[in-house]
C-alpha cells in the first residue's frame, strides 16, 4: 500500500506540472501573438513612401522594441499638403502595449486629417489635443509638427511635450533648436501651441528623434542629443546623403541600455540658393 500511494502522488504531481507548463506555453503564445499584432500595427500605419520635392532631402529609419510586451507607439510621418508644402511629424504615445500602438495610429491619422483643415502647426496641434481629449482614453502623446515649404527653405514647428530637434549647417554650426513648446497632446483642454519659423538652406539638415533614440539607464537625453548634434555636425559639413545620417542616429540608439522604440526623421535641402545653414 505505500508503494501504491508513493505512485499515485507522484502521478498527481507530474500532472499538475504538465497543466503548469502548459498554462505557461499558452500565456507565451499570447504574448507573442500580442507583440506580433502591436508591431504589424505599428508598421502598418507608418508611410510607405515619402513626398519628393525639388532639393528635398528626406530620410527616416524606425526600430520597433520587441522585448516581451515592450511594444510602444513611436511614429514618424511626412506628406504633402494641398497647398504644395510638406506636412511633417514625430511623436511618442505614452505606454509600451498594443493600445499604445493602436492610439499612435488614430493620432497620426488625426493630424493627417486635421492638416485639411488647418496647416498652421499650432493651431493644428491645438485640433489635435482637442480631439484626443474627446476619444476619451487615458493615453497621451508628445509630437512635434512642422511644415516646410521646400522651394524657400522657410519651416515651421510647434511642439507638444516633445524633444526638441537637432539642426546642423554646411558650415559647422550644429546645436539642439530651443523652441518654445506646449504640453503633450490628451492631457488639457484649450491649450494654444507656439509657432517658431526656420530657414533651412543649402546643406543644412533637422534631425528629429523620439526618446528612444537619446534616453535611457545608460544615456541621459542631454549625453543623447549631444551625440546626434555630432552626427549631424559631421553628416552636414561632409555632405553626407540623408539616409546615411538617419542610419548613424539610429545606430546611436543601441547605446541608451533599453527596449524602447526609436524613431528618426532627417530633414535636408539642397540646390537653394544663398548662404548654406538654418536661419531662425
Amino acid at each position: 500500500m505505500p508503494r501504491k500511494r508513493s505512485t499515485d502522488e507522484g502521478d498527481e504531481l507530474l500532472a499538475r506540472l504538465g497543466s503548469l507548463t502548459a498554462q505557461a506555453r499558452q500565456r507565451a503564445e499570447q504574448q507573442r501573438t500580442q507583440v506580433e499584432l502591436a508591431i504589424a500595427l505599428q508598421r502598418g500605419m507608418l508611410p510607405r513612401d515619402l513626398p519628393t520635392a525639388p532639393g528635398l532631402r528626406l530620410a527616416v529609419r524606425y526600430a520597433p522594441a520587441n522585448l516581451g510586451l515592450n511594444v510602444g507607439g513611436d511614429w514618424y510621418d511626412a506628406f504633402a499638403m494641398s497647398d504644395g508644402r510638406i506636412g511633417l511629424s514625430i511623436g511618442d504615445v505614452q505606454g509600451h502595449n498594443i493600445e499604445a500602438a493602436a492610439f499612435m495610429g488614430q493620432v497620426r491619422a488625426g493630424l493627417r486629417a486635421l492638416a485639411s483643415v488647418t496647416g498652421e502647426p499650432g493651431e493644428l496641434l491645438a485640433r489635435t489635443n482637442e480631439l484626443l481629449l474627446s476619444l476619451g482614453s487615458d493615453l497621451f502623446a508628445t509630437c512635434t509638427f512642422m511644415r516646410l515649404e521646400p522651394a524657400t527653405g522657410v519651416l515651421e514647428s510647434a511642439r507638444a511635450g516633445h524633444i526638441p530637434f537637432v539642426w546642423a549647417t554646411a558650415d559647422g554650426q550644429s546645436g539642439v533648436a530651443d523652441d518654445e513648446g506646449g504640453p503633450p497632446l490628451g492631457i488639457e483642454k484649450g491649450v494654444q501651441y507656439p509657432v517658431t519659423r526656420h530657414r533651412l538652406t543649402t546643406g543644412g539638415v533637422f534631425v528629429l528623434v523620439t526618446d528612444g533614440v537619446v534616453e535611457g539607464p545608460s544615456l541621459n537625453i542631454e549625453d543623447g542629443l549631444d551625440q546626434v548634434v555630432r552626427l549631424a555636425g559631421i553628416a552636414a559639413v561632409a555632405g553626407l546623403e540623408a539616409r546615411a545620417l538617419a542610419a548613424a542616429v539610429i545606430k546611436g540608439a543601441e547605446s541608451v541600455g533599453h527596449e524602447d522604440d526609436a524613431a528618426v526623421l532627417v530633414v535636408g535641402l539642397d540646390g537653394l540658393g544663398g548662404r548654406p545653414g538654418i536661419q531662425p
